[in-house]
């Protein structure tokens, strides 16, 4: 076979491999989005009008939805306002036992949260390290907003920093430098180049975060079984009343917390400034 006649079929097996590997990554992406989606179609198809229009009106339901909107809010704040002074630590300084602490943050993703739970319980729990000497002021952890919000910042603060700290690292050091040799403060600095250049990062951070926490379930259901937030509801009605009732509140959660994820999402994206 003369050397055109075997150069031909190499050619077009290289003109086609473009092809071949977008139909495979279509095929495999395709997998994996019906792995994600039908699970919850098939959630939404289960609720019937009637069961959702009486998880709708339960106060029960709306009050534990209410409650995991508002916590989840406070931890994106309290998770913002510790998180991001430690990202810039990781971001901008050497120092020694740093792979350390960086391995430490991300511990609470490895963790299985109800061993996250009743770690916290040993902490925050009425007898624990902090919660007795809590329990003194007049502060309680367990059973109360308190201890979800502190189940709900303990699985959830990864996210904060680690996007927060990639945010920072995005920011050339070299304008820190040069408002540094102007006579500016490092906090100067920090708010007036830092902050403002990594605060889409920062922002989706805090996104993350308030989403994380709203799904909460093992680490909240150990320290704060009551009052119940959203997840924990939901999981009470599966025990109480079958699966149809809890698949009603389920179903209410998801559209409630995917509307308000997308809102923030949208706003930490910039898509509504960039539309005016």
């Amino acid at each position: 076979m003369t050397e055109p006649a075997i150069e031909a079929p190499l050619a077009r097996w290289g003109r086609r491999r473009p092809q071949v590997f977008s139909a495979l990554a279509w095929t495999l992406g395709g997998l994996m989005l019906a792995f994600i989606a039908l699970p919850l179609l098939r959630l939404f198809a289960s609720a019937s009008p009637s069961s959702l229009e009486g998880a709708a009106s339960s106060r029960s339901v709306l009050g534990a939805v209410r409650l995991s909107l508002q916590d989840a809010g406070i931890t994106a704040l309290l998770a913002a306002l510790g998180g991001v002074p430690l990202a810039l630590l990781l971001a901008r300084r050497r120092f020694r036992g740093k792979g350390l602490v960086q391995a430490v943050v991300d511990l609470p993703l490895a963790v299985p949260h109800t061993v996250a739970g009743i770690a916290l319980l040993f902490v925050f729990g009425r007898n624990g390290w902090i919660g007795s000497l809590a329990e003194g002021a007049g502060v309680s952890f367990f059973g109360t907003q308190w201890g979800i919000v502190a189940g709900m910042l303990f699985v959830s603060a990864p996210f904060m920093v680690n996007s927060a700290r990639v945010a920072i690292e995005s920011v050339d050091p070299r304008m820190e430098q040069a408002a540094r040799s102007l006579g500016a403060s490092p906090w100067h600095a920090f708010r007036r180049i830092t902050l403002p250049l990594s605060a889409r990062g920062i922002l989706t951070g805090m996104v993350l975060t308030y989403a994380r926490s709203i799904s909460e379930f093992g680490a909240v259901v150990i320290l704060a079984y009551f009052p119940m937030t959203a997840p924990v509801k939901v999981y009470d009605l599966y025990l109480q009343q079958g699966l149809a009732q809890s698949a009603a509140a389920a179903v209410l959660l998801l559209v409630v917390t995917l509307s308000t994820f997308l809102v923030f999402r949208t706003l930490a994206s910039g898509r509504l400034l960039a539309a005016r």
